[in-house]
């Protein structure tokens, strides 16, 4: 088992077999390895991976923006140290993977946008279109923990199981996965495999 920090670009089409194949790219920035932590030292075994995101300017200088990401110690980090780099050759032979992410922050939302209720009747003088509708009963008179109401929608952390890895390129460090993952363009997802 392997993870790699991803950051995700954008959605398209390949083509596989005589069908389009829907596939989001990622690319695979520069991953080193920052620190391995120890049970010794630590308490604990654990891989600190660290990547540079992006360059950008600042008073006339390039500036690294370094991301640090803290992942299980697994067979894949044995014999590397701290100083080494990842590449994209741990993903050889690998046909489905496990992704990470946070979704896209939505704000504040109703309850039929939140959770997909039906709503009333738009016609014939009605006035109740959006709504909630009722949240309890008469008995305990109050309203019950767990309740789907409105209120804040997204920026959850989500997990998505084997998820086909359609293509990997090495030259542009650029993989795609089928389907569409989460998060918004350029946001930091985590593989693993």
């Amino acid at each position: 088992m392997a993870w790699l920090i991803v950051k995700k670009l954008d959605m398209t089409r390949i083509v596989k077999g005589d069908a389009f194949v829907p596939v989001t790219l990622l690319r695979v920035p520069e991953l080193k390895i920052a620190q391995i932590k120890t049970v010794e030292k630590d308490g604990y075994e654990a891989v600190v991976l660290e990547a540079v995101t992006r360059t950008h300017q600042k008073n006339g200088k390039s500036v690294n923006e370094v991301v640090r990401r803290e992942v299980p110690f697994t067979g894949a980090f044995t014999g590397m140290k701290a100083g080494d780099t990842v590449t994209l050759d741990v993903l050889e032979g690998i046909e489905t993977v496990t992704l990470h992410g946070i979704s896209k922050g939505k704000g504040f939302a109703g309850a039929m946008k939140r959770h997909n209720f039906s709503g009333g009747p738009a016609g014939h003088g009605s006035k109740f279109h959006r709504a909630l509708g009722s949240i309890g009963c008469r008995k305990p008179r109050r309203t019950k923990p767990g309740q789907k109401m409105h209120g804040h929608m997204g920026t959850d952390r989500i997990t998505l199981k084997k998820v086909p890895l359609e293509l990997v390129n090495k030259n542009l460090s650029v993989i795609a996965l089928k389907g569409p993952v989460p998060g918004a363009r350029n946001s930091l997802l985590v593989l693993d495999f």
